[in-house]
């Protein structure tokens, strides 16, 4: 009879990725990097654990939507208070915080637990190429751009 095996927290070993957002599709780039901050391409991924990489993301302000989405896509956020409700188009909430825009899909993709919290946390995002990881080596995560 086979058994399942549980990999043991110190038998884990993380690593970093770096991922330019440059030219990149934004749904396209956050489902590769919530697969990555999962540990869904590793063989010892375990859907109640945290066996997942660091993320790093550089160039977030230069992400792209396809078709009318710079104008159309809405991001919501309330205050808690009676009348709270702030609504930002895409291209408004790129030029004030990219970061947030890629932040917020990758959140989405996430287990919607104390795990999600956890794993989210894993996720770095800057605007720029600058970040202060250099000292983690990140590998450099190559995905498809967008042809134009």
């Amino acid at each position: 009879m086979n058994k399942t095996i549980t990999p043991s927290l110190n038998s884990l070993n993380r690593q970093w990725y770096l991922v330019d957002a440059e030219n990149q599709t934004l749904g396209r780039l956050a489902t590769e990097v919530a697969s990555i901050l999962r540990g869904k391409r590793k063989p010892s991924f375990t859907p109640h654990l945290d066996t997942g990489d660091f993320v790093v993301v550089v160039n977030a302000e230069k992400i792209q939507v396809s078709g009318k989405k710079g104008m159309q896509k809405l991001y919501r956020r309330h205050s808690g208070r009676p009348g709270g409700m702030k609504v930002e188009t895409f291209n408004a909430l790129q030029e004030r915080i990219p970061e947030r825009i890629i932040e917020k899909a990758i959140k989405g993709m996430l287990p919607h637990n104390a795990l999600g919290r956890q794993l989210f946390r894993k996720l770095k995002v800057y605007r720029g190429s600058e970040h202060p990881h250099a000292a983690q080596n990140p590998q450099i995560l190559k995905l498809n751009s967008i042809s134009n």
